[in-house]
């Protein structure tokens, strides 16, 4: 970070002033015709003041002993002018009690506890109270009553308090160009990432990454680094920014041309020989990601239902941007793991919606593993069931504050959920489900303890996990 700071000239310089030096001067030394300078205290001479305090006025005739505070050097002391009366000081001067009753005093001892009298109901509380042992009592009772009304507070600031802040104000005043809401998970997840990428050196960036997830129902990992998996989320986030007209970072590169899906674009980039280094990838990305929030917030979000295609399927663009937050928590993850620091999951909001976005294309990843052969229809409905109709369903729970329960078609991607034809249920909680879908849980352990048709439960459990990716 920055070099070590050089206090030795400050620390002399600040002294220097303090003490009413000059360069030059002694600390003993005092210059004559100086006016400025700080004055002591009531009832001393004060740092500048003349030697030997309020004894200095001592001799004088008619002084009354009391605060005294330093005039000017040489207008009056060095001068031989006589000292300001005691009338002449206005406020400065003491102010005589008042000759109040007995139990007018004990009346007040409450607000002298606050320290809501005026200044002559002060001196005069304070006088009784020099004399009278009951009051006394009393406004000891009171003044510790007081004390325990100030609670030693903590100095570190509460957690969420910049977050209450923000909304606060945002409820009162919201931003000119709001981000739409079904964008504001992707808003998040970068941030995050990005504040953890904020201090990397060399080191993190080199650090070693295993990326893994399912493909044709078997595990799949592949390493890389922290700058490698940068690039990845760089790469893939460029579907969106070529949906919308922006930027696309394989644009420049031939390699990468023909790429289409992730894992192809995703290794055109790794291939390309424009591929910045490794403490350049983050800004590279962290501007492609602000882009796209500041292209969808200028179009009001009107752009929801644009088109995004992933080279073997297509994503609205309210779903793709979803689809991001996801693939960027989960590589924070893989991130973070990798030079040991934590990492939370996101807020239940955005985790719920995450989850609603799996639960609503299971049922067309069931259909599609059925074309591939990895997974038979049922004994029962060897045929799909006809769009709208009831069909075997299974029930999607999932616990925790991001949960909530869905129910699954089993049988055809248009069929109607049923809880009258369920056969089997899932619990699952909200960040182990999410898990599972990027293929860091596999299928055979989620299944453990689960209810219900095995069949069934297998092949929504594989239909979960095949949604990872690269």
């Amino acid at each position: 970070m920055n070099g070590p700071h050089r206090f030795e000239e400050a620390h002399d310089n600040a002294h220097g002033a303090a003490d009413g030096r000059r360069d030059g001067e002694e600390p003993g030394e005092h210059r004559e015709g100086r006016t400025g300078g700080h004055r002591g205290p009531a009832g001393s001479g004060g740092r500048f003041g003349p030697p030997g305090g309020a004894a200095a006025g001592a001799g004088r005739s008619g002084a009354v002993p009391g605060p005294r505070i330093p005039t000017p050097r040489t207008s009056v002391e060095d001068g031989g002018l006589p000292l300001p009366g005691r009338a002449d000081l206005g406020d400065l001067a003491p102010v005589p009690p008042l000759d109040l009753s007995h139990d007018v005093l004990k009346s007040l001892l409450g607000a002298w506890a606050l320290a809501a009298c005026s200044a002559a109901e002060t001196a005069a509380v304070e006088e009784h109270l020099g004399g009278c042992g009951a009051c006394a009592d009393e406004a000891r009772r009171l003044r510790e009553a007081v004390g325990l009304l100030h609670q030693p507070e903590s100095l570190d600031l509460d957690p969420g308090l910049r977050t209450r802040v923000l909304e606060s104000c945002l409820r009162r005043r919201p931003p000119r160009i709001p981000v739409p809401d079904w964008a504001a998970p992707y808003d998040a997840e970068t941030a995050r990432l990005d504040a953890l990428l904020q201090d990397f050196e060399d080191a993190e960036w080199r650090a070693p990454v295993e990326l893994r997830w399912f493909e044709n129902d078997g595990p799949v990992a592949r390493r890389t680094t922290v700058a490698g998996v940068m690039a990845h989320l760089l790469a893939v986030d460029g579907l969106i920014a070529a949906a919308l007209g922006l930027a696309d970072p394989l644009a420049a590169g031939t390699a990468g041309a023909d790429a289409a899906g992730p894992a192809g674009r995703t290794k055109a980039y790794w291939r390309s020989a424009h591929l910045p280094p490794a403490h350049a990838v983050r800004g590279a990305w962290r501007e492609q990601s602000h882009a796209l929030v500041r292209t969808v917030s200028f179009t009001g979000g009107s752009t929801g239902g644009l088109p995004v295609s992933y080279g073997e399927f297509t994503l609205p663009l309210h779903d793709a941007m979803l689809d991001r937050a996801f693939e960027c928590w989960v590589h924070a993850e893989d991130i973070a793991k990798a030079v040991d620091y934590p990492y939370a999951a996101p807020t239940p909001r955005h985790l719920h919606r995450m989850i609603a976005l799996a639960a609503r294309v299971l049922p067309t990843v069931l259909a599609e593993r059925r074309r591939a052969g990895l997974s038979e229809p049922a004994r029962h409905t060897p045929h799909l069931v006809p769009a709208g109709a009831p069909g075997r369903s299974l029930r999607l729970e999932i616990e925790g504050d991001a949960g909530g329960e869905w129910l699954i078609p089993l049988d055809s991607p248009a069929a109607r959920g049923s809880a009258e034809l369920e056969v089997a249920r899932v619990v699952l909680d909200g960040v182990e489900f999410c898990k599972l879908a990027a293929g860091h849980v596999s299928p055979e352990d989620a299944a453990a303890g689960q209810e219900g048709d095995r069949r069934a439960i297998r092949e929504v459990l594989y239909a979960t996990a095949s949604l990872s990716r690269m």
